[in-house]
């Protein structure tokens, strides 16, 4: 059974850090494209930032410069720092998995194939 699970998340104070962190188990992920989403209530997930199985990362403008991806391809195939956060950076934050021809489509939460349970991620101001 293929799972994918977040942790890292949790409360943090505006201009504070967080580090999330994906395992994987089941399947060997190390020629995946990997993502970060997120989800605000009342709202559409949304893309974060992707790391693709040739190396390659993509942020949202929202996040750019304050939130690194990072992969090993091992047990934990993808993490996300997040420094300077924001109020508006609370969310459900999810990590998901596509198979690597998808990677046209990296930044579509809809082209992803598996997704963790998500983590849930408080900036308070």
């Amino acid at each position: 059974q293929v799972q994918l699970v977040e942790s890292g998340g949790g409360l943090a104070q505006a201009g504070g850090s967080l580090r999330l962190s994906c395992a994987a188990s089941g399947r060997t992920f190390s020629t995946y494209n990997m993502g970060w989403f997120r989800q605000a209530p009342g709202k559409e997930r949304e893309f974060v930032a992707t790391f693709s199985s040739g190396g390659s990362t993509n942020y949202a403008d929202s996040v750019k410069g304050r939130f690194t991806i990072s992969r090993d391809n091992a047990k934990n195939p993808v993490f996300l720092q997040m420094d300077s956060l924001k109020p508006e950076d609370t969310a459900v934050y999810y990590c998901a998995a596509q198979p690597s021809y998808k990677v046209l489509l990296i930044t579509r939460h809809g082209a992803y194939n598996f997704w963790g349970q998500g983590t849930q991620v408080t900036v308070s101001s």
